[in-house]
């Protein structure tokens, strides 16, 4: 999970944009595809595999940030007769228009997922594909792995299908405008139902002991030459439509297990030691933990609207580091064993990414496992054979996507301090070196800025957990990350 969502809103000639456009040549990262994966995928996009089952007939909708273009996830809630609910889930079928083996399969390889800039994306699969072809924009019939989750009255999946379909979605929804229908009353049904089934899931991931965090958005606007933070918190509706997908991902995940053959998504338990650290960012923040709330608990109460709450949660993201995957394979158990352990640690269950395949690589083949799981059939040959590699190619991409949100997260602090060198704010120290007490991390208290902060090596140790007056010293976006020194 990103450490800060950002957003950048500015003019092209800025030092920041420029900053960004010179961090994305440093590191090699390739925009452009090559020739010869364009022209396949504008083939593709011509001539996909369509399926033969029709489900056209299903009123699914999206419902995503306005301007997104790449709509991996369609859904269409209804009640059942017999009680409870039924989910339709649609999901992007990205292998109806990749061939494996051929140049556009290798550049995905070569790309693991989209990569996330402030001011632009760098997409996993070509623009005619992405945000056209493969995309589950309305009105228009594509090809989709549909999943059928059939739930009891308290959320709860008894019954999960899933097989390959043609589908059309009737509307692109964004988050604001289902809030505002929900909180209005005026919602029609399947979307007061994503409410309902939401808070279910919500429920039952608290009873489970998962968590869930709702990160504030960062917004860098420009206002009279100076950067300028603004917060947007997550919606409720964002939380229960995540909610839907980790769901997909949960039940896909019982599938591959039952069959023996898969690839799940795996996070280790915190360490104590973060968790310790975590308390004594809440002491200074004056968040109230007592010490026998549960941390899932304390998170669920805090109020991303808050900004010190909203500090908090930044500084929560770090117990959810650690991510990885593991495959296995029946087939050969010497080589792929089944993992001894299976839970997702912030999910306190199995769970796989199967919703995202147009931004991340690793979907594509684990619907491919779930599809062939579900049917009782053998998982395709170019599936098995990637399985060995696929976690080591996936930690390698979230790696490169880490190392960029956290360039850009030091390029937007020191674009917004860049005119402020030597002005004085409040802080609170969530580090301190072991080797040198006088050196450490301070995180302002506004704006949301973290950075290095160190003294005189004969001075005062920092005050761990505490606030503190610390001193801009330096800020320049592409040059220095933003320093402190005691005030």
């Amino acid at each position: 999970m990103p450490r800060r969502p950002i957003r950048v809103t500015d003019t092209e000639r800025t030092p920041l944009l420029s900053a960004l456009r010179e961090l994305r040549e440093r590191t090699h990262v390739r925009v452009a595809f090559p020739e010869e994966a364009l022209r396949e995928a504008e083939h593709a996009a011509r001539h996909p595999r369509m399926p033969a089952y029709d489900a056209t007939d299903l009123p699914l909708f999206t419902i995503d940030p306005p301007g997104s273009l790449d709509l991996d996830q369609a859904v269409f809630l209804a009640r059942r007769e017999a009680g409870g609910y039924r989910v339709h889930y649609a999901i992007a079928d990205v292998a109806a228009f990749v061939t494996p083996g051929g140049a556009l399969d290798a550049e995905a390889h070569a790309r693991v997922v989209t990569l996330y800039y402030p001011d632009l994306r760098v997409p996993l699969h070509p623009p005619v594909i992405s945000e056209d072809a493969g995309s589950l924009r309305p009105d228009r019939d594509r090809p989709a792995v549909l999943w059928r989750l059939d739930l009891d009255g308290d959320g709860r999946v008894v019954e999960a299908d899933v097989r390959r379909a043609v589908v059309r979605s009737r509307a692109r929804l964004h988050y604001a405008g289902v809030q505002r229908a929900i909180d209005a009353g005026t919602a029609e049904e399947p979307l007061s139902l994503l409410r309902e089934v939401g808070m279910r899931r919500e429920e039952l991931e608290r009873d489970r002991g998962g968590i869930s965090l709702n990160v504030p958005e960062q917004e860098v606007v420009r206002r009279d030459g100076r950067y300028v933070p603004v917060y947007r918190s997550p919606l409720p509706v964002e939380g229960w439509n995540a909610q839907i997908s980790l769901m997909t991902g949960m039940a896909g995940a019982e599938l591959m297990l039952r069959a023996g053959t898969g690839v799940l998504r795996t996070l280790p338990a915190a360490p104590e030691g973060a968790v310790e650290r975590l308390r004594r960012v809440a002491r200074a923040l004056g968040v109230v933990w007592p010490a026998a709330m549960p941390y899932g608990v304390l998170v669920r109460a805090l109020d991303p609207g808050d900004p010190q709450h909203a500090a908090f949660l930044q500084e929560c993201t770090a117990l959810l580091r650690g991510a990885g995957y593991v495959a296995f394979d029946a087939d050969r158990p010497g080589a792929l064993p089944r993992p001894a352990e299976t839970d997702h640690a912030a999910l306190a269950a199995p769970y796989t990414h199967c919703t995202a395949p147009l931004r991340r690589l690793v979907d594509r083949y684990a619907s491919e496992l779930c599809l062939a799981a579900a049917a009782g059939a053998p998982v395709p040959e170019w599936v098995r054979a990637a399985l060995e590699g696929l976690p080591g190619e996936m930690v390698r991409g979230a790696r490169r996507a880490g190392e960029a949100e956290r360039e850009c997260v030091d390029l937007v602090e020191a674009a917004l301090l860049r005119d402020r060198v030597g002005e004085v704010f409040d802080a609170y120290v969530v580090d301190v070196a072991e080797t040198r007490p006088t050196a450490g991390t301070a995180h302002l208290y506004s704006p949301a800025v973290v950075g290095h902060v160190e003294g005189p090596a004969d001075g005062p140790p920092l005050p761990l957990g505490r606030r503190m007056r610390v001193r801009l010293v330096r800020a320049d976006p592409g040059r220095e990350k933003v320093g402190f020194v005691p005030a």
